[in-house]
């Protein structure tokens, strides 16, 4: 028995041994077997041609300030201009009118209007006829900065004009040829400024800041989307001038017309505006027979986009405030990118009537 149990555990030793022997050659030739070739058949194979991107990135832009278009990098980055426009019977068609960013419609004395246009996205190269400064034009014409341009004045709203931070540029100073009469008009109506070359002499002062907001889309601004649909905007300044504004579906713009006829630039076609806001204000008359549009307060306002009117309220703080136009929630109301006209309208002996 006990020789039989030594020679089983002789037999389990050498077992033990041999199966140590054999594996690490085992797995040595696991190793070290050749990896099976590639057949003809899995060999790449040319097909088509790479595809390639056609994708161009789109030029970077910014918006107008005065206008809320796209425009390259840099091309704003000049002062806006404004300049006091003559509105009378023989002053029409006015030169550059129809490029002005944001025109102002005011009262002047005789009942009849002037204008208030500024210029910046688009400066023409002349525009007139221009005409003197009034009490209220400062207020006006202060948070766009800039240059202003005119004939003259009483003495005391050019002072209160030069009092401003705005480069002002006068008719009756001028001896550098910026300002000259044309000869298809009649004096005093026929006063024009080289506008390009006017901003061309201040490269250094800033461009003006943004005005308004903005809607992403014409479908998207205030008045489309919560206002009422208005076919005309009907103004009375006073028993000489009753200024409208028509919607016009195909061409998207308002038309203008005056004392019942088409308004016309000097190219014969139809003044025309992405945007019309009328302001209810009221009129000072401290100065006589010069009236004062009463700009720093508040008060009743339409904006009107996109064939739609929108009641609204206006807010001016301060000289230097940009006027602010808020909904009944007082929310801040977006205009369509594009041109706008303000009717300043008299509180008292003007009148608004949108006709639906």
């Amino acid at each position: 028995m006990n020789q039989n149990s030594e020679a089983m555990k002789r037999s389990r030793r050498v077992t033990v041994r041999i199966v140590a022997a054999v594996i690490p050659v085992l797995l040595l030739a696991a190793c070290t077997a050749e990896a099976p070739r590639p057949t003809a058949s899995i060999k790449p194979t040319s097909t088509a041609k790479a595809w390639v991107s056609t994708y161009t990135a789109p030029a970077a832009t910014v918006l107008a300030p005065l206008r809320g278009t796209p425009v390259p990098p840099g091309s704003a980055a000049h002062p806006s201009l404004a300049v006091k426009i003559d509105n009378h019977e023989a002053a029409r068609p006015q030169i550059g009118l129809e490029s002005a960013d944001i025109v102002f419609e005011e009262l002047v004395e005789g009942g009849i209007t002037r204008y208030v246009g500024v210029w910046h996205s688009d400066i023409p190269k002349l525009i007139g006829p221009v005409r003197s400064i009034r009490p209220m034009d400062p207020d006006i014409i202060t948070p766009f900065g800039g240059i202003v341009a005119y004939s003259g004045g009483q003495p005391q709203f050019v002072k209160a004009m030069e009092a401003t931070p705005v480069v002002n540029a006068v008719f009756d100073y001028d001896r550098s040829g910026l300002f000259y009469r044309i000869d298809t008009k009649s004096s005093p109506h026929n006063v024009v400024v080289n506008a390009r070359t006017l901003v061309g002499r201040y490269p250094k002062l800033a461009p003006p800041r943004q005005h308004f907001a903005y809607a992403a889309t014409a479908a998207s601004s205030s008045a489309v989307v919560d206002g009422k649909a208005i076919r005309t905007i009907q103004t009375r300044f006073s028993t000489a001038r009753w200024p409208s504004w028509a919607w016009n579906a195909k061409a998207n713009y308002y038309l203008r017309s005056q004392e019942g006829a088409p308004d016309r630039n000097s190219k014969g076609a139809q003044l025309k505006a992405t945007n019309v806001v009328v302001m209810r204000v009221g009129i000072d008359r401290r100065y006589g027979d010069v009236p004062k549009t009463t700009m720093i307060g508040s008060g009743e306002a339409w904006v009107s986009t996109g064939g739609r009117s929108l009641r609204a309220t206006w807010v001016k703080r301060y000289p230097s405030s940009p006027i602010s136009l808020v909904d009944g929630n007082g929310v801040t109301i977006r205009l369509a990118a594009g041109n706008t006209w303000i009717e300043l309208v008299p509180t008292k002996q003007g009148s608004v009537q949108l006709v639906p």
